[in-house]
């Protein structure tokens, strides 16, 4: 399929389709989490690979960045990896192809601060995303007041656009923010930045209440969630579980031992996947 319509299954996108699919197996979708470029660019594809055959619904490819707001010390280390081995845009776009190309029913998101897409050019970086295969991305620093000329390209080319929202959002944000992102709404469980927690907070689950309120989107909780019996939690109110960190950590602990590594995640994805069968 080409990579206009690749994204489309049956006139819904294929993120949206995947969500509902899960849904309608009564349970939250899992959606893993990884940068490009970590530990290599070849050992990145291997890894998002590995998080889709753990039992992952969906993934989401970090665009490494020198100075990011939402990523804590784990991302930012794995991160600061990349970008020290010299990893590129264009190794982001290598990733997605490769992943979407061996997991074709998987939606594939870049998630990225608005700056590296800025300077890439807007839509050159659209139609390069989608001429790879990827499904949309999720900018969690792009106002939506400022979002327009992406909302454009990312529209014409069939892409997803997630925003994110956090507890402090207020009613009347949450209604701006939702009317403008697809896909899903990337719920923030806490204030902070990302990183596995011993508890998920008590945050996340008000906040999910509230954007229900004013949207029919899909609401995906991330930041904080680890283990099992946290993904549970969430699933159970949440339509899908997001998680980075733990996954980042389980290369980590791998050091040079990258079939290790891929082994863990491995691991960790299926956990997390009967934890949102259990939760939902």
């Amino acid at each position: 399929m080409s990579a206009q319509t690749g994204e489309q299954t049956g006139g819904a996108t294929k993120l949206t389709a995947t969500l509902a699919a899960a849904r309608a197996e009564g349970r939250a979708a899992l959606v893993g989490y990884l940068p490009a470029g970590f530990p290599t660019v070849d050992g990145g594809i291997a890894a998002v690979k590995a998080l889709l055959e753990g039992g992952c619904d969906a993934v989401e490819i970090g665009l490494p960045h020198s100075d990011p707001v939402l990523d804590g010390a784990t991302i930012q280390t794995a991160d600061d990896i990349a970008l020290r081995a010299g990893v590129r845009t264009k190794d982001v776009l290598r990733t997605v192809r490769e992943v979407a190309s061996a997991f074709p029913q998987a939606p594939v998101l870049v998630m990225t601060y608005w700056n590296p897409v800025d300077r890439y050019g807007v839509d050159r970086f659209a139609a390069d995303l989608a001429e790879a295969g990827g499904a949309g991305v999720i900018l969690p620093d792009l106002p939506v007041e400022e979002a327009g000329p992406w909302l454009a390209a990312a529209e014409r080319l069939g892409l997803d656009t997630v925003f994110v929202v956090a507890p402090s959002s207020r009613d009347e944000r949450l209604r701006l923010v939702t009317a403008a992102g697809t896909g899903f709404v990337y719920a923030a469980a806490v204030m902070g930045v990302t990183g596995t927690r011993e508890q998920v907070g008590d945050l996340a689950e008000d906040l999910v209440k509230r954007t229900r309120a004013v949207t029919d989107l899909p609401v995906c909780v991330g930041i904080g969630v680890s283990n099992e019996k946290q993904a549970a939690e969430v699933a159970g109110f949440a339509d899908g579980v997001i998680v980075g960190s733990a996954f980042v950590k389980r290369i980590l602990e791998s050091g040079d031992d990258l079939e290790s590594g891929l082994a863990g995640i491995r691991e960790t994805a299926a956990a997390l996947a009967r934890g949102v069968r259990a939760g939902g």
